[in-house]
């Protein structure tokens, strides 16, 4: 086998030990904080966000319908990790925004595993951090791409 296959193939292999290691993060981080991960990824995924989003974005952000949408949306209030605000161009409509003391409950219960996956990244000069980067970027594009195709192929009978 060539080295550039041994490479792929190690990629290939670290890469879903990583998804199974975060997964098994993640949990334990919503364990910490009382949320189901779903909730925690979007509780995270509304921090990205520049401002409030509707019930229906956090569906398209999460994949998940509008009525799982809600009940989220719902939780994560209930948790007091968001809050519902009216839509300043539709009073009806209601956006959903990170609570004001989200960030600072993430950030506490992140801190010591921050700092550890910080140690990692320190160990990369600038053209790695670039490179990997790069390739996290691509894989996210990649990802999401595929989770619409499985999504609009329906279940597999196989």
């Amino acid at each position: 086998m060539s080295n550039r296959a041994e490479l792929l193939a190690r990629v290939v292999t670290e890469s879903r030990r990583h998804y199974a290691a975060y997964v098994l993060f993640n949990q334990a981080l919503a364990d910490h904080l009382g949320l189901h991960p779903t909730d925690l990824q979007c509780v995270s995924l509304l921090d990205l966000e520049s401002g409030p989003v509707s019930t229906g974005e956090i569906g398209a952000l999460t994949g998940l319908t509008p009525g799982s949408a809600s009940r989220l949306v719902d939780r994560l209030e209930k948790a007091g990790f968001v809050v519902r605000q009216a839509d300043p161009k539709d009073r009806r409509r209601a956006l959903v925004a990170l609570a004001p003391d989200a960030r600072a409950r993430i950030a506490a219960a992140w801190d010591v595993p921050g700092n550890a996956f910080g140690e990692v990244l320190d160990r990369y000069d600038d053209d790695e951090l670039a490179i990997i980067a790069d390739y996290l970027g691509r894989a996210i594009d990649v990802g999401q791409e595929q989770a619409r195709r499985l999504a609009s192929a329906g279940p597999s009978h196989a």
